[in-house]
């Protein structure tokens, strides 16, 4: 799809790879709704859009209430209309083992990215249905295809994430919309400062594998859209782990488990 003119909306664009996309969209000539919690960081992000050129306007919201969603998404299309394509970037989560992590940490976790994705979609389906074209983008982790230990409540709502794409492109066959999953491993984002902890229960394989800046993440993202990639996934040597995974999964699982006992506690 062509991003140009095309009325973009960005959920968890006030940092990391939801501004970067944000930026990247609007270089492009699309126009950027932008969702996420912090007020202030939305409004400085769209003014930043506005003075290079482009088009923004934000919603602050907590994607986490089904009902907020609701009455922002009226207020979107009464404003600016339909949104041509939906980028579902907005996350959160802490790596923790089961017995570490509350229930209240298992619902945010369920609640953004999964919960929030499904809302925003669904509320905006039937426009983009009424029109017969437009794109999904949901962004995911590499946890979403491969398991390591310590946060097993992230790793769900990940997966969570890769089966609702994978139902959504069913069940829109044929309807002139697009459902593209973007799978990343790190990227040097604000990610890891809000979950302090994370990084250092990143698994032993990471160390051989780049990490990405937010702007090579957007850019990976802009040109799925593009492309109406059904996928994708970046750094592109996740694709020989994932089939290595495929192969041989206990294999892989010895290999994700390396160093674990060690960073216990």
């Amino acid at each position: 799809m062509d991003i140009k003119d095309k009325l973009v909306l960005i959920t968890g664009a006030s940092s990391g790879i939801g501004e970067a996309t944000a930026k990247a969209v609007a270089k492009r000539g699309g126009r950027v709704v932008l969702l996420a919690r912090n007020r202030e960081r939305l409004k400085e992000v769209a003014a930043e859009i506005v003075a290079q050129g482009g088009w923004g306007a934000c919603y602050p919201i907590d994607l986490s209430s089904a009902e907020a969603i609701r009455q922002v998404s009226k207020k979107i299309i009464n404003e600016t209309g339909t949104p041509d394509i939906i980028v579902n970037n907005a996350g959160a989560g802490r790596w923790l083992t089961v017995e570490e992590t509350s229930a209240e940490e298992v619902e945010l976790m369920t609640a953004v990215p999964y919960f929030a994705a499904f809302n925003i979609t669904r509320e905006f389906l039937p426009g983009m249905l009424d029109k017969g074209s437009g794109h999904v983008v949901n962004i995911t982790s590499v946890a979403s295809r491969i398991v390591w230990p310590g946060n097993a409540a992230y790793t769900a709502s990940r997966w969570a994430m890769n089966g609702f794409s994978n139902a959504l492109r069913t069940e829109l066959r044929g309807s002139g919309i697009c459902v593209t999953l973007a799978v990343f491993g790190k990227v040097n984002s604000t990610f890891w400062t809000h979950n302090p902890g994370n990084e250092e229960r990143l698994p032993w394989l990471n160390r051989f594998i780049p990490d990405l800046t937010t702007e090579q993440a957007a850019e990976a993202i802009v040109r799925g859209i593009e492309r109406n990639a059904r996928e994708v996934i970046r750094p592109g040597l996740f694709r020989l782990v994932f089939l290595l995974n495929f192969i041989f999964p206990r294999t892989t699982e010895m290999m994700m488990r390396l160093g674990w006992e060690s960073k216990k506690g």
